[in-house]
């Protein structure tokens, strides 16, 4: 069943984020829904303020004050543990229709972590195998995890170039 489970937004009162999450979590919990309602998040990003005697200070805010992320399988009675749960205004979609989030956009959110195993390192011989370089062969001069990109020096023309790719655009050479 988890692989229908799908990421859903949930409107909420301002101010109610974690309580709802809680809330949902603890629903859940006493009505034995772990099969239908997988994950509750409220997003959140560490943000460094000055306080008014300049000092930094650390704190954490809501990325989208006012919503919670569901991860579930939309049935009769998941929609319904969800939506009667107390500072639930409903769900967000055309009319209150729910409209799960697509893989971009829960991507896009930092929802979901993806490990991303790169199986070369700064330095290395790889082999370009995407794209109009297909084929090329070059030297790995930087690895950006978190852009999901690579910079590889190829000769092309007699000179050296750098390119910009995709992690999964290059792979190791194998000698």
């Amino acid at each position: 069943m988890s692989e229908n489970a799908r990421w859903y937004v949930v409107h909420t009162y301002s101010g109610y984020e974690k309580k709802v999450a809680a809330t949902i979590e603890k629903t859940v919990e006493n009505r034995k829904l772990h099969e239908q309602i997988f994950e509750v998040s409220v997003p959140t990003e560490e943000v460094t303020e000055l306080t008014a005697d300049n000092k930094k200070k650390t704190v954490e805010r809501k990325i989208f004050p006012g919503y919670v992320l569901v991860k579930m399988v939309m049935s009769d009675e998941s929609w319904h543990a969800v939506r009667n749960t107390r500072g639930v205004t409903g769900f967000v979609g055309p009319g209150g229709k729910p409209i799960p989030l697509t893989e971009t956009e829960v991507t896009a959110l930092g929802v979901e972590k993806h490990e991303i195993i790169v199986p070369y390192a700064v330095g290395d011989s790889v082999k370009i195998n995407d794209g109009p370089l297909n084929t090329f062969i070059g030297s790995v001069e930087e690895i950006e995890l978190e852009k999901n990109r690579v910079r590889v020096v190829i000769s092309l023309f007699g000179r050296e170039t750098p390119v910009e790719l995709e992690l999964d655009q290059v792979e190791p050479l194998v000698v």
